[in-house]
């Protein structure tokens, strides 16, 4: 009896070591992630200074955070560098067009977590940065804010992202938010050649030579790139703000105050508004 106890006590012991054996090592297994590169022109990839490929590039990692470096085969071509975040059982995609320059570059980095909290297992949530900072952000079509922004709530699915800023070329990138996830999306803008920003010094000079009557806005050319093609005028200088009109670009109105990237301007008679300064230009009127 005190045999067949201590066989079966054995027995015991064997399986749960199986099982705890077996659960360490499916543990294991799942603490990586996926990373996928790609680039254009193609070039050479370095994760924490190691030659590991050329793009396209796609491989399994361990879950951290790494260094990449992505060195063009194309001459007269920037080199860009920058940390790259890799979760668990998850993809992390880079995407980079190098120009010859860093601002005549551009792309995305898009990463997925898992969310601490959930209200709805149908939602999930996007958080969206651009370089530079300040880019308008909009999800289907539909204006968001500015960027650095959180979109909670995002139903499950299919998704097309955006980002603008005037000076800067558009970026547009089809998703798919995932419920309990949230997606990292990083945006870098290139400059767009085609528009020649003045500098703040000549601005400056120029302004300081001329004789100011008055201070108008002008509507930039930019918002016939935006989804609705016009600049939406809202009750108050805030993005969330309730809409009164919409203007059209060449637009022309005079300045009536300033808050934090609004200028207040009267859009019909005896009717005022804000509108956002990254679509207006300021003029001096004599």
């Amino acid at each position: 009896m005190k045999r067949k106890l201590l066989l079966l006590l054995f027995l015991i012991i064997l399986f749960g070591a199986f099982v705890g054996g077996r659960y360490i090592l499916l543990n294991t297994q799942n603490v990586n992630g996926k990373i996928r590169i790609v680039t254009s022109p193609s070039s050479n990839v370095f994760i924490n200074n190691v030659a590991v490929g050329k793009t396209p590039f796609e491989e399994k990692y361990k879950v951290g955070e790494y260094l990449l470096k992505l060195i063009p085969e194309a001459s007269q071509t920037a080199s860009w560098q920058g940390k790259v975040k890799i979760y668990k059982n998850a993809l992390s995609y880079v995407n980079r067009e190098l120009g010859s320059t860093d601002i005549a570059s551009a792309g995305e980095i898009l990463t997925i977590g898992k969310m601490e909290k959930t209200k709805d297992k149908k939602l999930g949530e996007i958080y969206v940065e651009t370089e530079p900072s300040g880019a308008i952000v909009h999800l289907d079509n539909d204006e968001k804010g500015v960027a650095p922004l959180i979109l909670a709530d995002v139903v499950r699915g299919d998704h097309e992202i955006s980002v603008y800023m005037p000076g800067f070329l558009r970026r547009t990138e089809k998703i798919n938010v995932d419920s309990g996830y949230r997606l990292n999306a990083h945006f870098k803008l290139a400059i767009d050649p085609n528009q020649q920003l003045l500098p703040k010094e000549e601005k400056k000079e120029a302004t300081d030579s001329a004789k100011v009557t008055k201070t108008i806005v002008v509507i930039s050319d930019s918002v016939r790139d935006t989804p609705i093609g016009a600049l939406r005028v809202r009750e108050e200088a805030s993005i969330s703000a309730s809409e009164s009109a919409r203007v059209n670009a060449g637009d022309k109105f005079e300045l009536l105050d300033e808050d934090e990237g609004w200028y207040k301007i009267e859009y019909e008679k005896g009717k005022q508004g804000w509108v956002y300064s990254q679509y207006a230009l300021k003029q001096e009127s004599q």
